[in-house]
């Protein structure tokens, strides 16, 4: 784990109830333990059973805060507004939401159907919506929130081979900015982190070549991989007071690609 005493605490995240979906691996893992070493509650939704539970006993064994974790596939909705009423049951308000899960699964664009459309959208786009649409009562009565949606520095490249994926994580950004206008007055705060090449399991077992590696330092201004962790600590600060003037804003994480 992570030497977190490197780093930045925020007092006003210690017992904040935080939702992170796709938290099981790869930068929701990430999130979770950080949000847990500040001592926030924190409930995240995967329907990866094995990896959250190794999650959550990691972060036991190094004194952070207990993660609960929720199955649910994302993609029912029926099942997210299930889980998100199961987690209001149980905690009585959320104060952070980060709309973290994807899927950057390669696709060609004469491959696309509009079934497999579709299912990518909803993977990657609707159930932002849609777990906000659930949190945003409980945020509004509190007369606070910050929701924090991922998208990625994909559609600014832009890249290539992943058309449905990019269209998405566009979006997203326009989603942001229509909450953060909507939400304002109940001092609800949305914004956006659009990371570059971070250095996942995922992806280094699926995409991380050496070749692509060496093409991704060569459009970097940093010359390193970039770590999940490194992505967890600004969505930290965004979703902590400190950042309690910011809103409608795009934070780009990507060692000086764009």
């Amino acid at each position: 784990m992570v030497n977190n005493d490197l780093y930045a605490t925020y007092p006003s995240l210690q017992d904040r109830l935080v939702i992170v979906s796709g938290g099981a691996s790869g930068i929701g893992e990430a999130m979770v333990v950080a949000f847990a070493s500040q001592q926030s509650q924190v409930a995240f939704l995967d329907i990866q059973d094995d990896s959250a539970a190794r999650l959550i006993e990691r972060c036991k064994q190094s004194g952070a805060a207990t993660p609960h974790y929720y199955p649910c596939d994302l993609t029912d909705i029926a099942a997210l507004q299930a889980a998100v009423d199961e987690i209001l049951r149980k905690f009585g308000a959320v104060d952070v939401l980060v709309n973290n899960a994807g899927n950057d699964t390669r696709h060609s664009i004469a491959e696309v159907t509009s079934a497999s459309w579709d299912q990518m959208i909803a993977t990657n786009l609707k159930h932002q919506f849609f777990l906000a649409q659930a949190v945003i009562p409980a945020m509004q009565n509190a007369q606070r929130g910050s929701i924090i949606n991922m998208s990625s520095i994909g559609w600014v490249i832009p890249s290539v081979h992943l058309p449905v994926y990019v269209t998405a994580k566009a979006a997203i950004v326009g989603l942001t900015r229509t909450l953060a206008h909507e939400l304002g007055r109940y001092n609800i705060r949305v914004n956006c982190v659009m990371p570059g090449a971070i250095l996942t399991d995922r992806q280094q077992r699926l995409w991380f070549s050496e070749q692509y590696k060496a093409e991704i330092l060569d459009n970097q201004a940093l010359k390193r991989m970039l770590l999940p962790e490194e992505v967890a600590r600004l969505v930290l600060f965004l979703a902590s007071d400190d950042s309690a003037a910011i809103t409608n804003q795009s934070y780009v994480i990507d060692g000086g690609w764009v």
